[in-house]
Formats: C-alpha cells, structure tokens, sequence
C-alpha cells in the first residue's frame, strides 16, 4: 500500500485584505483564480476587517482561506499582516479587496527575483473606470510612476516571504502609509524595491463626491506626517521633505484664498478673487505641463494639475490634525473615503 502523499508547498501566497467589499471582492478573487500558471501552486488568503455584508461567504466560495480580525482600530497593515503570517510560500503577493489582478503579472513578475536583492516587485496600477467621474480620471494618473528602482511601493505588490518576516511586516500602528514604511525597513537592510513597466492591477476607486475626495487626501497627509516623523533621521527618512512642502504648499494657498476671498468681500469686488483665481490657474498649468508625460490628454492632465495643487489644502489639514493627535498622545481610528 503506498502512503499518501501530501499536497505540494504552494509557491505564491496572495492575500486580499477587505472590508465590505462585496461584488468588488468576488471580481478581485475571480481574477487570482484566472492569472496565467506562475509556475507552482498557488494559495489564497482572505483577511476580512470586521465586514458586515458577505465578504467572508464569498472568500469561501472562492475556495480562500479566510483570517477574520475584529481590532477595536482596524488597519490596513493589520490585516496584511494576519495574512502573511498564515502564508506558506515563499513569494507573497498583497492586494486590496478592490482590484483586478491583471492575468500576467505574477509569472511575468517572479523572474525579478533572480536578483537576490530584489525583494519587492511591484507594477502599474490603473483605474478601472476612469470615465465614471471626474475624480476617478484625475486620480488614475496619481498611480503612474516611473519604472525602476524606487523608494516604496503601495497596496498592491509582490514580496519575498522570508524578508516581510525579517523586518517583522506592515506596523500595526499606522493608520496609512503602511507599505512605504515597511519598505524603508526593507532597504535599511541592504535590499531594493523594484517598479516594473507592466499591468499589475485595475483599482475600483468608485469616487464621486467632494467628500470623499477630501477624506482620500486627508488620510494622506495624515500618513506624510505620522510616517515622516517616525522615519525623521534614519537612513531613509521617506517623505520628510515632502511632509515639509507641503505644510509650505498648503499653507500658502490657504492663504492666498483666504485672503482673496476677504478683499473681494470687503471691496465688494470680484477683481481680488478673480486675481487668485488666476495665480492658481498658472500654478495648475505648469503642473500640468510637468506632467505630460504621465499622458492621458489635454484635458485630463488640466484637472490633474489643478488635483496637484487643491489636494495640498485637506492634506496639509491631515497633517496638522496628526500633529494635534500626538499631542494629545490620542490614536485615531480608520479613515476611509468610502
């Protein structure tokens, strides 16, 4: 009689991480299900952040191992890591509950690590339906970078196992920015983040208020100030500088309107607004410019380069609200736009 044997080690763990994703997250799985062979075979982890709809019904239909985590302050990294720490393989790849995992990117992908310092592979993001507002068709080139080597990478990308474990994964603590930290820790070590010229995922933003909007920057600029203070004065002090113009960028333009808005309302004129109106519009157009080679059109890249300079106001308004929250030594809860 011949003992049975046991089923391979897989070699690619994914894991989603979600919360009341719905259909969004049936589409997301039905994706991992459908990538090209990577090579070896492939397990699949569901981290449900305390969902009140069926998300977790359907990670188990799909066949996904599913990890529930119910902390009184949810994150994201909280969730990464309740994955990672499940996963069997030695190559992770993370993806938020709202993407599409595009067919070829893992197999076309795993060859990066031929180099043993690579240990970190990530690739382009888009949206996937920039023509259902404004904010969704600005916003899609925000995830365009240059490939290369690069500083972080986001939500979505793919890891050696044994380095997440090294530095001990995502910091709990955080509230955004978890990725770009972890991978300042990950370069502290000697190892490179790499940014590949390919489709990694499609991204459901579903963005169509203000509101939203604001939330989406202000959890940014929360991120700038709560992850640049940690990393003031290491090796790697990521987004110091960009922590510092923006309290320069936002500060300005706050002014700048708000003293706009007073002269015109005290002269009773619209010549003062009209004067700011068009400093911005100038500002917005170099940015735009800039830009072009992110593509996207005339158009599109107008609205980009006004996003660029209205988003310095809710992020420098995140920035200060972190700030008030250490001094008060208070933990903020969540911040979602939507």
């Amino acid at each position: 009689m011949t003992e049975p044997t046991s089923p391979p080690s897989p070699l690619l763990s994914v894991i989603v991480i979600g919360r009341n994703e719905g259909e969004r997250l049936s589409r997301c799985l039905a994706s991992v299900r459908g990538m090209r062979d990577p090579g070896g075979p492939v397990e699949i982890i569901y981290v449900d952040s305390a969902s009140r709809d069926d998300s977790v019904a359907r990670a188990r239909a799909f066949g996904a191992k599913v990890v529930e985590v119910n902390p009184e302050r949810p994150s994201a990294a909280l969730g990464r890591n309740a994955g990672w720490r499940e996963a069997q393989a030695p190559y992770l790849l993370f993806l938020d509950g709202d993407t599409v995992l595009h067919p070829d990117f893992v197999a076309d992908s795993l060859r990066e690590f031929d180099d043993p310092k690579v240990a970190v592979v990530w690739g382009h993001r888009r949206e996937l339906h920039p023509e259902h507002s404004l904010f969704n068709r600005v916003l899609d080139l925000d995830w365009i970078y240059p490939p290369g080597p690069s500083e972080f990478c986001g939500g979505d990308a793919l890891m050696r196992a044994d380095v997440v474990r090294s530095v001990g994964g995502f910091d709990a603590s955080l509230i955004a920015g978890e990725e770009p930290e972890m991978c300042q820790r990950i370069r502290a070590r000697g190892f490179s983040i790499l940014h590949v010229d390919r489709p990694m995922t499609g991204h459901d933003l579903a963005m169509k208020t203000w509101a939203s909007y604001w939330k989406r920057a202000f959890r940014a600029g929360y991120a700038y100030s709560e992850v640049s203070e940690r990393l003031r004065g290491t090796e790697f002090p990521l987004w110091v500088e960009d922590a510092r113009r923006n309290l320069l960028r936002g500060g300005f333009l706050s002014l700048l309107f708000t003293v706009g808005a007073s002269a015109s309302a005290v002269a009773k004129s619209m010549l003062h607004l009209g004067l700011v109106m068009a400093i911005f519009l100038a500002l917005a157009l170099r940015s735009a410019w800039k830009a072009r080679w992110k593509g996207g059109g005339t158009w599109t890249l107008l609205l980009y380069g006004i996003h660029s300079h209205l988003q310095q106001i809710p992020i420098l308004a995140g920035q200060i609200s972190c700030r008030l929250d250490r001094w008060r030594k208070r933990s903020r809860f969540l911040i979602e736009y939507k």
